[in-house]
């Protein structure tokens, strides 16, 4: 609650309260467990109190009361002192998202009243989906005591219906119930809207942004008031461009409120005149949203390691046929016949077949991140990672984390998801590039007629020589030079006509 003169809070001022829930037994114990730590014991009383003024059979509002019955129901003192005490509880719960304090003027009494509408404590997955809330009760509790607290709270799927297909059975509402839709009873439609039309529960800060617009009220609500960004913050109320560009970047980089206030909390959010720095936003909504995506698959490689840490050893050893056997590298000759070698390749885990290439030494950190990577993250099945290291191996291509991503990539996109695809990719490969090396050096052996007709952009054909026809030494005879006079004299005479 942010007040400025204690003299406009006070015993003597109105107060009601509102709410659209009611506790349940676990809502009871995620009070108990995980949010009276964060904010003590008192802060608790205070808000099982302010629950207690509507009955927990109903839903709604209280009845206007002086806030002195709330000083005399949590035994604090009526003045100055009290009042202090009682506004910084109340902030805690609303930094938790709790409770939300609005004060009214009525303009017929001349006074001011406190509204304070309560909000449902979060469920257990929604808890601890929220950063801002487990990192706070890591701060009090500790590490091992938040897993310890997760564990009791949360009850996982059976083991064995995890990935499992499933088909929805469940019947919808217009196969069983026929509603009268031919007689319209205004009366009632006027109940049902007046209602439809009250106040909606409050969002605890986990209002999702891609699916409904922020609006002046998500932010301001939520926003630290001790900020130095909190004028200009509210300063957006009349301000619907600079609202929308803060909605656009929260649905493109996928941000929840608490994440959009800390990136208006920072420096250089706005400038010195109040305008939103957009660009700047952007590039820190993008660092944002990169940092959450690399922490969701370093924590999905997590459950991943625990996840085959408790299984336990798998099913039945594959065989390799012959015609798909990969010819054993030359470092592996001596270690490994050929059938030794494909076994591996198709039973055993990357890590081992890993080792086999780095003979000298420990398998390098980098190299074990970006294959686990590939493994729990690209989802590449085992073989066909140990048929990529072969790959990179026989191939010399480099060991760089952009090299074996490329390779990743390229069966991804392929769909190589078998063995015996993967060992036909990479015959493929080996086979393009012998066919590439065969032309280089073809074209090499050429010589340098050939190289020069390349060089200078156009070759001449090559024209065949014809051998000239030997020349008989022998003279003609009498009789073939008269005939060949002959054969002349009749060509003039044609030429002649």
């Amino acid at each position: 609650m942010r007040m400025t003169n204690l003299l406009h809070f006070t015993e003597n001022h109105r107060f009601y309260v509102g709410r659209e829930f009611s506790l349940s037994s676990v809502d009871q114990k995620m009070l108990t467990l995980m949010y009276q730590p964060m904010v003590g014991a008192f802060a608790m009383s205070v808000y099982q109190t302010l629950y207690q003024q509507i009955g927990a059979d109903r839903v709604g509002f209280s009845a206007l009361e002086q806030q002195r019955k709330l000083f005399l129901l949590l035994e604090l003192e009526p003045g100055e002192r009290g009042r202090k005490f009682f506004i910084e509880t109340t902030s805690k719960l609303e930094a938790i998202g709790l409770l939300q304090t609005t004060r009214k003027f009525l303009p017929d009494e001349d006074d001011y009243v406190f509204e304070y509408m309560l909000a449902a404590p979060l469920s257990p997955h929604e808890f601890f989906r929220n950063q801002h809330l487990t990192l706070l009760l890591r701060d009090k509790v500790g590490k091992f005591m938040l897993l310890s607290l997760r564990e009791e709270l949360l009850a996982e799927e059976p083991q064995a219906c995890r990935g499992a297909q499933g088909e929805n059975l469940s019947v919808p509402f217009y196969e069983l119930f026929r509603l009268n839709t031919q007689v319209i009873d205004y009366e009632l439609e006027q109940a049902l809207y007046e209602a439809s039309a009250t106040r909606q529960p409050a969002e605890n800060g986990t209002l999702d942004v891609t699916s409904k617009a922020l609006d002046y009220a998500d932010l301001i609500t939520r926003f630290p008031r001790g900020s130095a960004n909190r004028v200009f913050v509210e300063g957006l109320r009349f301000r619907t461009d600079q609202m929308a560009a803060i909605n656009m970047m929260a649905k493109k980089y996928r941000l929840a409120v608490s994440d959009v206030c800390r990136l208006l909390d920072e420096d250089g959010a706005f400038n010195e005149e109040g305008e939103l720095q957009t660009d700047l936003l952007q590039y820190r909504a993008n660092l944002l949203f990169r940092q959450g995506k690399k922490r969701g698959e370093e924590n999905e490689r997590m459950l991943g390691r625990l996840e085959s840490g408790e299984q336990q050893e798998a099913d039945d050893e594959k065989p390799v046929e012959m015609q798909y056997y990969l010819e054993v590298p030359l470092v592996l000759r001596g270690e490994c016949t050929d059938h030794q070698y494909n076994f591996i390749l198709r039973n055993e885990q990357y890590p081992f077949v890993l080792k086999k290439f780095f003979t000298q030494g420990a398998t390098p950190d980098g190299v074990l991140d970006i294959f686990e990577k590939i493994d729990l993250n690209y989802k590449l099945n085992m073989e066909v990672i140990n048929v990529l290291i072969h790959f990179l191996h026989v191939d010399r291509r480099s060991w760089a984390k952009s090299s074996i991503e490329a390779v990743a990539s390229d069966m991804l996109g392929k769909q190589i998801t078998t063995y015996e695809q993967a060992v036909e990719y990479v015959r493929e490969k080996l086979r393009f590039k012998e066919k590439a090396a065969s032309k280089a050096e073809a074209a090499r052996a050429g010589g340098g007629g050939a190289t020069r007709g390349r060089r200078g952009g156009i070759q001449k054909p090559q024209i065949p020589i014809i051998a000239e026809a030997a020349v008989s030494s022998a003279r003609p005879t009498d009789e073939e030079l008269q005939a060949m006079r002959r054969r002349a004299q009749m060509l003039d005479e044609k030429l002649n006509r």
